[in-house]
């Protein structure tokens, strides 16, 4: 008995991870090896601030809810040794960015690699994709380049408009 309840339990966790993954815009994996208590609690504070789960889970148990995901079966190769597990919810590059940041700063923790949208990225792909700029940075730079011609359109009008005053004014004068 006591095994099939651990089976159910297994298989729930798996279920559970699996439904993770699939919310999740991003998942990345890294070695959290020679992370002190205080660090771990920091890391976690940061990483919650931005919609991040941060988590230790087996690696079975992640590569069996990757399998049930339909995630490529490579993923296996990344899962050795200890493991610690990023989702990020709103922004894709989120876990990679804070943990990237956290690596500078404390020289700890590998990536190992993770998925970005349903696609399995190697570490440097991970790393890659930590350079982006947060969504909000990429939206205010949108606009700002989408205001920029408009702004000088207005400058123009408004000089063009000046012109035409200092014209009639002229004109009148005369």
């Amino acid at each position: 008995m006591a095994n099939a309840k651990n089976i159910e339990r297994k298989a729930e966790q798996v279920n559970i991870v699996a439904e993770k993954i699939k919310k999740a815009q991003s998942l990345v994996i890294f070695d959290y090896r020679g992370i002190t208590v205080s660090e771990d609690t920091a890391l976690r504070a940061e990483m919650r601030k931005e919609n991040v789960e941060y988590v230790v889970i087996k690696n079975h148990i992640v590569a069996r809810a990757c399998e049930a995901s339909g995630i490529d079966s490579k993923v296996a190769e990344m899962l050795k040794g200890p493991s610690a597990f990023a989702f990020g919810y709103e922004d894709l590059a989120a876990p990679a960015r804070i943990l990237k940041s956290f690596v500078k700063k404390n020289k700890k923790c590998v990536f190992k690699g993770g998925i970005v949208e349903g696609e399995l990225m190697d570490a440097a792909g991970i790393e890659a994709i930590a350079d982006l700029p947060s969504r909000e940075v990429l939206i205010a730079r949108m606009l700002g380049s989408m205001m920029s011609p408009i702004s000088k359109f207005a400058i123009v009008l408004d000089q063009i408009a000046k012109q035409k005053e200092g014209a009639q004014a002229q004109a009148q004068a005369e």
